[in-house]
């Protein structure tokens, strides 16, 4: 009877002593991100808990199961009805996809180890367009400054891009500036307020029912980043475009009555004292039915002019007059290409090489 006793005491006397130590309760375990971005950075959760026994409180430690989870707690003895927190940051950098951590809390509670924890998924950053983007326009950035449309059939639009892009760390103000004569190529800025690590894009699109221009074009377009506009070939883009007529509805009859252009294939000029001028002709004959309309005459010289009739009548001819200036050629033989573009379907485009010495 007195062993009973006895052991009924310590019994006693060990759930008394159970009941005076502290007891730690969390209001959550566990914590969800769900989906980060990883160039967001840290991202953090905060654990609550109460000292929900008799006696202060007090973590020893708190212990990440990973290097990439940092926890900070509450030092000081938390007591008895009072709460604490521990702050538990992941740092996603480095490691995009799914992630589950665990952090070991330490502690004089009755139950002396618990544990909390935190998942995730990092959905990876994207490479910035560091290497891509190697010229420097202002303060962005681009792959390339030339955009060509190619050939563009007359009355058909077509249109192109060139993308920008912001390297630096403060975001800009993005427009872009032509000339009133170019008008036909119509422009648009995709991101007129670009962040830092963005990438943006300049539309040019050609409307060639806007232009009387046949054969090739290029147009000169200057980025204007926060509103400063600097007319220099640091800022200069440039678009190409090969505008051509469209021959494709044309019946039988039309073709029958179509115009024939007639021309030689070279031209000799002859000689010229260098530093002068001097000026040639070259014929131009029609030998079908419907007048010979010339869209276009020109040569990628600026010491060479040319001048065309706009129209040639049937069976007949017409000049096209050619100034030469020497001024700043070296004595020598020149051989340069004429560009005859005209609405014979046939031969819509003719090349002519023009031969000269300078002496």
């Amino acid at each position: 009877m007195k062993k009973i006793f006895s052991t009924l005491c310590m019994a006693l006397a060990a759930v008394a002593v159970f009941a005076q130590d502290p007891v730690i309760t969390f209001e959550k375990t566990e914590h969800d991100f769900g989906k980060i971005h990883e160039e967001d950075g840290r991202v953090s959760t905060v654990f609550e808990f109460k000292n929900e026994g008799m006696a202060p409180l007090v973590l020893s430690n708190v212990r990440a199961s990973c290097g990439c989870t940092t926890p900070t707690w509450t030092k000081e003895p938390v007591e008895p009805g009072q709460t604490g927190s521990i702050t538990v940051t992941y740092n996603p950098n480095g490691r995009p996809g799914r992630f589950q951590k665990t952090v070991t809390i330490t502690s004089n509670a009755s139950e002396p180890t618990k544990k909390v924890y935190i998942k995730g998924e990092v959905l990876p950053k994207q490479a910035k367009p560091v290497n891509k983007y190697t010229i420097a326009v202002g303060a962005l950035n681009m792959k390339v400054k030339t955009l060509d449309l190619g050939t563009v059939k007359k009355g058909e639009n077509k249109s192109g891009e060139l993308e920008y892009a912001n390297l630096g760390k403060e975001a800009h103000k993005v427009a872009l500036a032509t000339n009133a004569a170019d008008a036909y190529m119509i422009n648009q800025v995709t991101l007129e307020q670009i962040q830092p690590n963005e990438i943006g894009k300049f539309v040019f699109a050609i409307d060639t029912k806007a232009t009387k221009l046949y054969g090739p074009v290029e147009v000169k377009a200057y980025v204007v980043i926060d509103g400063k506009k600097e007319i220099s070939e640091v800022y200069e883009l440039t678009i190409k475009a090969n505008i051509v007529e469209d021959f494709s509805n044309m019946s039988v009859e039309d073709k029958q009555q179509a115009p024939i252009i007639e021309t030689e294939a070279e031209l000799n000029a002859g000689s010229v004292a260098a530093g002068k001028a001097m000026k040639s002709s070259f014929p131009v004959k029609n030998s079908g039915v419907n007048p010979l309309e010339i869209r276009r005459v020109y040569v990628a010289d600026s010491n060479l002019k040319v001048k065309a009739p706009k129209a040639v009548k049937s069976g007949k001819k017409g000049a096209i007059n050619i100034d030469i200036n020497t001024k700043g050629m070296q004595p020598g033989a020149y051989v340069r290409e004429m560009v005859i573009i005209t609405n014979d379907y046939v031969t819509p485009l003719k090349r002519v090489k023009i031969n000269f010495t300078v002496e």
